[in-house]
């Protein structure tokens, strides 16, 4: 997510965004409608963004990401071309499996964050499915098509894209699929995916997510988006969730958002993202910008994502600047607000390498008044991922 959320203030205004395809589904529920990157979406239900938040954390909620650009690579050696863009480790990716990466310019800064999965393979070409964010998919599209001619980029634009969160999400999902495919993905592990079908519609289905939290992805056709749905709504243990507690369920759980923790000017080392670089991307290199990391990796960035616990009520926002206890610039803040499931603000930001210390104090100036925090490991909450049995 990577534009700001903005009140729709009237139906002319409302009618130049557009619409995913459980738009009614969101106001029969109450949602409290919004724009977002360019699409009307929901920020929250009548309950509130407290109450969905800590229902995720210990239910299941249901989440319209539809919003999200969704599309289907294909080439002999798409894994190996897409490698050149990325510094992921896709050509070890095997079928079934997925990876977060990032696409990179040619000085190593992020142009996108994105989730990639390789499909089998049909008809002679290697398959990959990507879903990058929504604010930019139009770009993302159009590099992928200007980098990689001759691979066929199929961009599902007659999709919906769902995902349920928490740790019910698996027994609610397995109950509306058949034994044998709920089986099968009760025993699915993270960063794993599957294709299904559910009423004679096809259901790409990952153990994935951005809560923190156990859950699913699904993309299905946008016509079969709604009555699917509507059939996980009707469960107990789950309720609609919108982007208000999706941004502090990512928040707690120290994940990135672009546009904000990540962005055109920042690298995956100094983002705290090296993990997601393997071993062979290190010492092979072989993609964008990669010079500039391995530089970074050797030498250390100039400056750090850090994550950071108020001692206080009061939230710090994004923008807000970080000092010293003696007053010394060494940073700002590019995420921030209050964690319900600690009752406490949280932040994270960047600040300078050297300060980027846990335990360090620091001062987070929120209209020229300092607040007390204090630099933190992160996750601010704990990951509930299913590893497997």
């Amino acid at each position: 997510m990577s534009e700001r959320q903005t009140a729709i203030p009237d139906a002319a205004a409302a009618s130049d965004l557009a619409r995913t395809p459980l738009y009614e589904l969101h106001l029969a529920h109450g949602a409290r409608m919004v724009g977002f990157a360019g699409y009307a979406m929901p920020v929250q239900y009548s309950s509130g963004i407290i109450s969905e938040h800590l229902h995720t954390r210990a239910q299941a909620g249901l989440f319209d990401v539809s919003h999200m650009g969704q599309a289907i690579l294909a080439a002999p050696k798409a894994a190996c071309r897409l490698e050149r863009l990325v510094p992921g480790d896709i050509e070890t990716l095997a079928p079934g499996r997925m990876l977060y990466t990032q696409l990179l310019d040619a000085q190593g800064h992020i142009l996108d964050d994105l989730m990639v999965t390789r499909l089998p393979d049909e008809g002679g070409c290697q398959r990959l499915f990507l879903v990058v964010n929504a604010a930019t998919k139009k770009a993302d599209f159009a590099h992928l098509a200007a980098e990689l001619p001759g691979c066929d980029l199929k961009i599902l634009e007659d999709h919906a894209l769902l995902a349920l969160q928490g740790p019910m999400a698996a027994d609610v999902l397995s109950r509306h699929l058949p034994s044998a495919a709920a089986e099968g993905i009760l025993a699915m592990p993270f960063m794993s995916a599957t294709r299904l079908v559910w009423n004679g519609i096809n259901l790409t289905l990952s153990r994935s997510g951005y809560t923190g939290e156990d859950g699913f992805e699904i993309s299905l056709s946008a016509a079969a988006a709604q009555a699917f749905a509507q059939k996980l709504l009707a469960e107990t243990f789950v309720r609609a969730i919108g982007l208000g507690a999706r941004d502090s369920l990512r928040l707690e759980a120290g994940l990135c958002l672009y546009g904000h923790d990540i962005d055109r000017t920042i690298g995956p080392v100094e983002a705290g993202l090296l993990w997601s670089i393997s071993k062979r991307r290190r010492e092979q290199g072989g993609f964008f910008g990669y010079e500039h990391i391995k530089r970074a990796i050797e030498q250390g960035p100039t400056r750090r994502r850090a994550g950071f616990l108020l001692e206080g009520k009061a939230p710090a926002r994004e923008g807000a600047d970080i000092a010293t206890l003696k007053g010394k610039l060494i940073g700002r803040l590019t995420s921030g607000g209050f964690a319900p499931s600690l009752g406490r603000p949280v932040a994270m930001g960047y600040v300078d390498a050297a300060s980027a210390v846990p335990g360090t104090q620091v001062s987070l100036m929120v209209r020229g008044n300092p607040l007390a925090a204090k630099i933190v490991p992160m996750p601010f909450v704990p990951h509930h991922y299913f590893r497997g049995a």
